[in-house]
């Protein structure tokens, strides 16, 4: 198993429902905070914050997330299956977003500063999350995944929204003409 990254046509697809948690399904799971966390040793100024099952090829509606996004040696993460947003609210905020299967590339994206969403656990019991801030940006982020949607779509017309991360870990901004506008890589249908 790898992290995929655009242009491959599966992180555009919508993930089909899970329908009985069974070794498979624990697997992928494992698989997904096995890679996260593999990724983020290659990337020393980046969290792996959380994954989407299409990031690795499986269109399946399952996430995980870190349990604390300011420990980056805190590597516990919760699955959540079939995620669904219940309502978002709050606030619009805009903020830095980047995303395991869009190398190097970053976006102020616009977002709720809240959302309710429910979900089922790794043993099957159904939760509810009422998240704020940047556990509401990740959650929409990743629910975003599973519908075929990517944090770029969201800003692709915004020439100023666009950056890239240096070799000092910090975030310049991106010639948008030149490096995104027809970038087929980044929007293979445009």
């Amino acid at each position: 198993m790898k992290i995929i990254t655009t242009p491959d046509p599966r992180l555009r697809q919508k993930s089909t429902k899970v329908g009985v948690i069974d070794d498979e399904i624990i697997e992928i799971i494992e698989n997904m905070r096995k890679l996260s966390l593999d990724w983020e040793k290659e990337h020393p100024f980046e969290l792996s914050a959380a994954m989407a099952a299409p990031q690795m090829g499986v269109n399946k509606r399952i996430i995980v997330v870190r349990e604390d996004m300011e420990d980056k040696e805190n590597n516990h993460f919760t699955a959540l299956i079939n995620p669904e947003v219940i309502k978002t609210e709050g606030k619009i905020k805009t903020d830095y977003e980047g995303c395991l299967s869009v190398p190097k590339i970053y976006g102020l994206v616009p977002r709720p500063t809240k959302v309710k969403i429910k979900a089922k656990l790794e043993d099957g019991s159904e939760v509810r999350i009422k998240a704020a801030d940047d556990l509401a940006r990740v959650l929409l982020h990743e629910i975003d995944h599973l519908d075929g949607v990517l944090f770029i779509d969201h800003i692709k017309d915004q020439k100023d929204a666009f950056f890239e991360m240096n070799d000092k870990g910090d975030l310049d901004p991106v010639d948008y003409d030149k490096e995104i506008k027809d970038n087929k890589e980044l929007f293979p249908d445009e």
